[in-house]
C-alpha cells in the first residue's frame, strides 16, 4: 500500500511542479504562445515541457545551442518514466505466474 502511494506521488510530481511553475512564474507563458501546447505537455510530457520552459530564451526567441540537450534530457526522463511502469508491471506479472 505504501509503495503504491509513493509511486503515485512520484508520477504526479513533475506535473505538479509544472502546474506550479505555470501559476507562479511567467516561464510557461514566455515559452508558449498558445494554451494547448503546455496543457498537452502537462498531460503527456511534463519533464520535457519543464525543461523547454526553463531553457527558452526570449532574446533568441526559442531554445538555442546547449539548451536542446536539456530538452532531450527531459524527453529521456519522460520515456524512462513511462517505460519503468511497463517494466515493473511485467516483473510483477511474471513473478505471480511462477
Amino acid at each position: 500500500m505504501g509503495c503504491c502511494l509513493l509511486a503515485a506521488v512520484g508520477s504526479f510530481f513533475p506535473r505538479i511542479a509544472l502546474l506550479l511553475m505555470w501559476i507562479f512564474t511567467s516561464y510557461v507563458d514566455r515559452a508558449f504562445s498558445s494554451f494547448i501546447w503546455p496543457l498537452l505537455g502537462l498531460i503527456f510530457l511534463p519533464f520535457t515541457t519543464i525543461m523547454f520552459c526553463l531553457v527558452y530564451s526570449p532574446v533568441a526567441h526559442g531554445v538555442v545551442g546547449a539548451g536542446w540537450i536539456w530538452v532531450v534530457l527531459g524527453l529521456v526522463l519522460d520515456i524512462m518514466s513511462y517505460g519503468s511502469g511497463g517494466y515493473g508491471q511485467r516483473q510483477r506479472s511474471s513473478a505471480s505466474t511462477v
